[in-house]
């Protein structure tokens, strides 16, 4: 069943980001809605740099949830377009504690839903029905689970060749 239901969300999140992608924008450089976002000016290249640096921050997590990292990064844009405070460590964390707790019925879809109507992470988890014990350990487990999955990429990234001759 938890494969079901990983499959289930990241089967919405592609296809809410197909759509998405699909419809024109005609935003002007002056009225960017993201806060903090890089002036319109920027290079590709820059823009290029920091999507690679993004896509490398999904890596350890992706491999954890059994997807890619281009998969995450389509469904946080897709999440932060509903939730424009949703913060990357938000996103990991909700898609952890949803693999980690589809057992009792939490999935990341719930969650996100949660955090985006106001609600702390703890609280979140609670209105779905755990214990603040309860939520507390889930979220602890979810922090550990997702810094050892970091450190696994880290850990299993190739080495560098040597550029000396």
């Amino acid at each position: 069943m938890t494969k079901v239901s990983q499959l289930t969300t990241l089967l919405l999140f592609a296809a809410t980001a197909a759509v998405v992608a699909q419809k024109p924008t005609h935003m002007s450089p002056s009225t960017s809605h993201v806060k903090g976002a890089a002036p319109a000016t920027k290079g590709a290249e820059t823009r290029g740099a920091e999507s690679a640096e993004h896509l490398k921050s999904f890596r350890g997590i992706a491999a954890k949830l059994n997807t890619t990292p281009e998969a995450l990064q389509t469904a946080y844009e897709q999440a932060k377009a509903t939730n424009p405070n949703l913060t990357r460590g938000q996103f990991i964390a909700a898609n952890m504690l949803g693999q980690n707790l589809s057992d009792k019925g939490i999935t990341t879809d719930k969650i996100l839903a949660g955090l985006a109507s106001g609600k702390s992470m703890g609280k979140t988890l609670q209105s779905l029905g755990l214990s603040d014990k309860e939520a507390k350990q889930a979220e602890s487990k979810a922090d550990r689970d997702v810094k050892a999955a970091d450190k696994a990429a880290k850990t299993a990234a190739p080495a560098k060749p040597d550029s000396g001759h």
